[in-house]
């Protein structure tokens, strides 16, 4: 019997690079596929760290070329700018914090990657998430990885029930200690190689130059103003309404008898809107965008998260057309965020999300 062929998305880590490693071991033919993610080739052979524009394809061949399975380079780059880059730079200027990964997770591994490898006849994608998937009664259901602190369901929720019977993540099933662990006993080249945690296409994690280089310097987000309280009372001033969080406490250069949090982005008026800890939660949100992995009947108690995190909540979603739903939660959140996902889960298993869009109260 011919061997099932899997191509494993090699970022040059060490998570994937164990993957390939251990689909290896198990007996499938095993081709890695490194994403070329920017137009600047000799970047993606630079010093540099991050997963799509730099040393990253020299590790991933390195890896390759040590477990003798064929490597190549897909240059996706025109997708990457236009789906996740030009995404992010968008919803920071409409005062929205964006969550890049999703959105590449969405596009391009589980979009452009999955459906070239379609095309080749290869019959899995592979990929280094901490997630699982489990077959019950012949359906195929996203889980939260076995590594509570690690787990990526979050980010994965836009895959589809047709995709996940042709996913697999190894890792998924393991700590990230056993990881590295596992890495160190194969003598793999990035056994000691440390985890990015940065924003990949944001060079040293500056968003804030990132921004001012990428887009336009006259946008009202980028543009000083003032920062007021919830009762529109003049507090001191700000260099750009962007370049704050909803909840962010540090930096904001005024003085008050109590501790003032970020709790409005307010881009037309130039406003960055500060109240007490009481003002930074929230209990009812509208999502757009929603992605269901089955089909689901509405009233549905559910937990979820609203950022990338072991944070969970309980709450009832009520559907308000196709792609909206309105979230309660049973307890008030905490800097509650648009432009972020909220995920549902049922126990472990990821039932889908969105984005948020309003916080209602």
């Amino acid at each position: 019997m011919a061997k099932k062929k899997v191509a494993v998305a090699m970022s040059g880590g060490v998570d994937s690079s164990l993957t390939a490693a251990t689909l290896l071991e198990q007996g499938f033919e095993v081709i890695g596929i490194t994403m070329q993610l920017t137009s600047d080739v000799s970047a993606l052979y630079s010093g540099d760290r991050s997963c799509c524009s730099s040393n990253e394809a020299n590790d991933a061949r390195r890896v390759a070329d040590f477990l003798s399975i064929p490597h190549y380079v897909i240059d996706f780059h025109e997708e990457f700018q236009n789906k996740v880059v030009d995404n992010f730079i968008g919803e920071y200027l409409k005062g929205r914090t964006p969550n890049p990964c999703i959105a590449c997770n969405r596009y391009i591994k589980f979009g452009k990657l999955f459906n070239f490898i379609d095309e080749l006849g290869i019959d899995y994608l592979a990929t280094g998430h901490y997630a699982r998937i489990e077959e019950i009664n012949g359906q195929f259901y996203l889980k939260k990885g076995v590594d509570r602190k690690k787990d990526q369901s979050y980010v994965l929720y836009n895959v589809t029930a047709q995709q996940l019977s042709r996913i697999l993540f190894p890792m998924g099933l393991q700590s990230k200690d056993e990881t590295r662990t596992l890495a160190e006993k194969l003598n793999l080249p990035v056994a000691h190689k440390p985890d990015s945690q940065e924003i990949c296409f944001v060079p040293n994690d500056d968003y804030k130059t990132f921004l001012l280089k990428n887009s336009n310097k006259n946008a009202d987000a980028l543009q000083p103003g003032e920062i007021v309280s919830v009762d529109g009372k003049v507090l001191g001033h700000h260099k750009g309404a962007s370049f704050y969080t909803i909840g962010q406490r540090k930096g904001l250069g005024i003085a008050a008898e109590k501790p003032l949090y970020v709790v409005k982005l307010d881009i037309p008026n130039k406003q960055v809107v500060v109240g007490g800890a009481d003002d930074v939660f929230s209990k009812r949100l509208t999502a757009v965008d929603i992605h269901w992995i089955y089909p689901q009947t509405f009233p549905l108690k559910v937990s979820a998260k609203v950022r990338y995190g072991p944070r969970i909540a309980d709450c009832v979603v009520e559907e308000l057309d196709d792609e909206k739903a309105e979230v309660t939660f049973d307890i008030p959140q905490r800097a509650v965020t648009t432009g972020q996902s909220i995920v549902f889960y049922d126990d472990d298993i990821v039932l889908g999300g969105g984005i948020i869009d309003k916080v209602l109260s």
